[in-house]
């Protein structure tokens, strides 16, 4: 398996042959929400993902499992999670792992500082975090994804969990040569591949924004080289609606959007007319 390396969030895989231009869509938190869930089959199906994230922890993983069996063409990485953001609906882990918890047994919220939650973050507690429980936690949850997910290919981080201290780091590797998984989320990247960054080239905020600001990145890409864009897809729909932390309200609203841009007619069509190669993270290890 070639060593496969990534950059911490919208990150390109480095110079392909040269040719097309090759992107990776990946989706992200498949398992968090039936709202999620749906919405990244549809990105998949009709759209223009190829790779997506589950979270093992989510209260919706089981529903994504069958999903995925349903639909073994789509690419899967398990997404490991010590963070559990959303004020409505709250994570825990799959194993005791005491020093990664709050004091009701679930996920602390934030991996980095954040004032709106003093206090709160895996790194204001990084003195403290027992690494075999880290390590514990990681097999627990990589072990349940290749126990129901046929196509699981990858490992990534959820909030940066792969990639927070240099330890971490190290042992996310260890934990993908072992398994056999691509590791996507390891701080040497940078070192050993050419890497472009990709995201939105303009405004976000709206659907009609994402569209246009993703339709001018894809014309700014170079032949020869693969690109990497991150994203979270999900309805504006009742469910989504009531999830939300502070300074992040709009949730359902965003990634309604990235549905919308992800299935859109002229999304597609441009990366028809360029030539672009639509590409998996599983594609990768090949």
């Amino acid at each position: 398996m070639k060593r496969i390396v990534s950059s911490i969030a919208c990150a390109v895989f480095g110079a392909s042959v040269m040719g097309a231009q090759e992107l990776i869509m990946r989706i992200d938190d498949m398992g968090a929400f039936h709202s999620v869930n749906e919405a990244c089959l549809d990105a998949y199906r009709n759209g223009i993902a190829k790779s997506v994230e589950v979270l093992c922890v989510g209260a919706w993983f089981p529903e994504a499992v069958k999903m995925l069996r349903e639909n073994p063409g789509l690419d899967a990485g398990v997404h490991l999670a010590i963070t559990s953001e959303w004020e409505n609906v709250k994570w825990r882990p799959l194993t005791d792992c005491p020093s990664l918890v709050d004091d009701d047994g679930y996920f602390l919220p934030m991996m980095w500082p954040n004032p709106a939650y003093p206090g709160q973050s895996v790194l204001e507690k990084a003195g403290s975090i027992n690494m075999d429980e880290v390590e514990a936690e990681f097999r627990a949850q990589i072990e349940l994804a290749r126990k129901h997910i046929p196509q699981l290919s990858h490992i990534s981080g959820h909030m940066f969990s792969t990639m927070f201290n240099k330890e971490v780091n190290e042992l996310t590797k260890r934990l993908a040569g072992e398994y056999g998984l691509v590791c996507t989320d390891v701080m040497e990247g940078m070192q050993n591949y050419s890497l472009e960054m990709t995201g939105y080239s303009g405004e976000s905020k709206t659907s009609e924004d994402k569209t246009r600001s993703f339709i001018k990145s894809l014309e700014g890409m170079e032949k020869g080289k693969r690109y990497y864009f991150i994203d979270h897809p999900a309805y504006n729909d009742s469910e989504m609606q009531t999830v939300f932390h502070i300074g992040y309200e709009n949730v359902a609203v965003d990634r309604q959007g990235v549905t919308d841009f992800m299935t859109h007619p002229d999304v597609k069509a441009m990366i028809e007319k360029l030539g672009i190669k639509l590409m998996s993270i599983a594609e990768l290890g090949q």
